[in-house]
């Protein structure tokens, strides 16, 4: 137990800054923007109280808003997804008995579902994310183009890191 608070607050720790210093900075064709460090809250073990799910998730919103100099846009987006994380993930995967490992990942949950339970998600965080920024629907292709194309980009960018850290795990194993 103890082992996965740390190594879970590491991760918080290493993905804020990774963000603020590096993928905010980064902007591809002037309307994709990575935000990895959602990769956190979708690794989050699924047996995490939903109180205690909401309250982390408010928590690295937060941060990174604080970082990235965003009034709030990061802490809402971040305890919506928190919230739909759940029924998300039996959307995918029914059963949460036959899951040997709680921590969803492409080992634990198998790369099909894994990248459906991804992709929702992201999709769901980007959409949230560029409409409280926007606040408007006057240029809506913009908007269409900036959610389809962070998601996209951000879908890439969490599956290459979760195959970095489940590949160091192994080794360790």
């Amino acid at each position: 137990m103890t082992k996965t608070v740390i190594t879970f607050l590491v991760m918080f720790i290493i993905l804020v800054l990774a963000q603020a210093v590096v993928f905010n900075h980064l902007t591809l064709w002037g309307v994709a923007i990575p935000l990895v460090f959602i990769y956190w809250i979708l690794s989050l073990p699924v047996t995490t109280d939903s109180i205690l799910m909401l309250s982390l998730s408010f928590i690295m919103g937060l941060t990174v808003d604080v970082f990235s100099d965003t009034p709030g846009q990061n802490a809402l987006a971040c305890t919506i997804l928190a919230g739909v994380r759940k029924p998300v993930f039996r959307l995918y995967f029914p059963r949460e008995e036959d899951l040997t490992n709680p921590e969803p990942s492409s080992v634990s949950l198998g790369p099909a579902v894994y990248m459906k339970y991804v992709i929702t998600l992201t999709a769901l965080y980007c959409t949230i994310f560029f409409l409280i920024e926007s606040f408007t629907f006057f240029n809506l292709w913009r908007l269409v183009l900036q959610i389809v194309c962070s998601t996209i980009l951000t879908f890439i960018l969490i599956l290459a890191l979760d195959s970095i850290t489940h590949i160091t795990r192994e080794k360790r194993l």
